[in-house]
């Protein structure tokens, strides 16, 4: 009996085995030859641009809209700028116009 259990569990582990190895087979990438695709450029959006200027700022990005002032499409960005001796953080306002 301890045989024939013995002789069932690898034949088991050897079904799984070539099982994993054909689905590892099947799941390579298919390489498929570069094509030409026009370049689209998309508008900047104000939440990119906020990450960037709350990372100069060394802050987090809290809010990141988009307004007009002046005629102008402007991001007004606030970030949270860690206060120095455990302050609160302070809010600062940044206004960068969208390019």
């Amino acid at each position: 009996m301890k045989t024939l259990r013995s002789h069932l569990r690898t034949a088991t582990l050897a079904l799984c085995a070539a099982g994993l190895f054909a689905s590892q087979a099947t799941a390579l990438p298919i390489v498929v030859p570069e094509q030409n695709r026009p370049i689209v450029l998309a508008a900047s959006d104000c939440y990119a641009i906020g990450q960037q200027v709350a990372e100069q700022n060394g802050g987090t990005l809290a809010k990141a809209s988009q307004s007009t002032r002046g005629g102008q499409p402007v991001c007004v960005i606030v970030v949270l700028v860690p206060g120095k001796d455990g302050q609160r953080p302070r809010r600062t306002e940044i206004v960068v116009p969208l390019n």
